[in-house]
């Protein structure tokens, strides 16, 4: 294993977060604060309570995985787009670092940005509502878990888009609507039946469902299945990425 390669690439992308630090960090924290302004206050008024905790308590990991999943897919699409529009990408590809040592490096790289940004909005929670975690490991698994599957899946839109409209076709069209309906803001009993089964379609659910578990041991589906499902994305993600650059699919021209 070429740690030196990897310590190179890893760096590099967590500099980008220093010299954009007012888009990585300060930009999601303050947004995501408006939430628990809007949210928590505004509709939290109305709904006193959900499976016994405090509606803004309740909407907090759902928040916390809104703000994870798309910054660590934008974070690893953005680490692999930018040296495949400059074309420094075949210097990577032609120099003796292997696919392994190339994914860790940039996908740890937005894991590690989208994980510190999660933490610092979970510290910001604790000053709008009383937060209490019931499984610290556990809360501290999903996290990690979520940021280097979805950091992967991040990676491989990155590859695939041509133009910075495709970049942020995900991040920006398709992971706020599926986190919004995937119970963040809501318990999926509340919904009539019909619903709450659709609902089970939606990957996001599982993850925020078991995330809030390790809050306040309170979810709509069995955490198990959860993780189950975060195991079943990461090697649907690390496959994927086998098959790209084995291929060569939108890398070698």
């Amino acid at each position: 294993m070429n740690w030196e390669a990897i310590k190179a690439i890893y760096l590099f992308e967590m500099m980008r977060m220093k010299r954009t630090l007012l888009q990585s960090v300060i930009s999601p924290v303050i947004t995501t604060s408006l939430y628990f302004i809007v949210f928590g206050t505004a509709i939290g008024s109305r709904i006193n309570e959900v499976g016994g905790v405090s509606y803004g308590a309740f909407i907090t990991p759902g928040l916390i995985m809104l703000t994870l999943l798309s910054q660590c897919i934008s974070n690893g699409a953005i680490g692999i787009y930018f040296p495949k529009f400059t074309g420094t990408v075949y210097e990577i590809l032609s120099a003796p670092v292997s696919m392994v040592e190339i994914v860790i490096g940039y996908v740890g790289a937005a894991a590690s940005k989208g994980l510190i940004i999660g933490l610092i909005i979970l510290a910001t929670a604790a000053f709008f509502v009383d937060l209490r975690i019931e499984h610290p490991f556990l809360m501290l698994l999903f996290m990690v878990l979520t940021a280097i599957t979805f950091s992967m899946f991040g990676f491989i839109i990155g590859i695939w888009a041509d133009n910075f409209e495709q970049l942020n076709l995900v991040p920006m069209l398709v992971v706020p609507p599926l986190t919004f309906l995937g119970g963040s803001f809501y318990s999926i009993d509340m919904l009539p039946p019909f619903w709450a089964a659709v609902s089970h379609l939606n990957p996001v659910l599982y993850l925020v469902s078991g995330f809030r578990w390790s809050f306040y041991e309170i979810s709509d589906v069995n955490p198990l299945i959860s993780l189950g499902m975060i195991a079943v994305f990461l090697t649907i993600g690390f496959c994927l990425l086998q098959w790209i650059f084995r291929t060569g699919y939108r890398l070698r021209k």
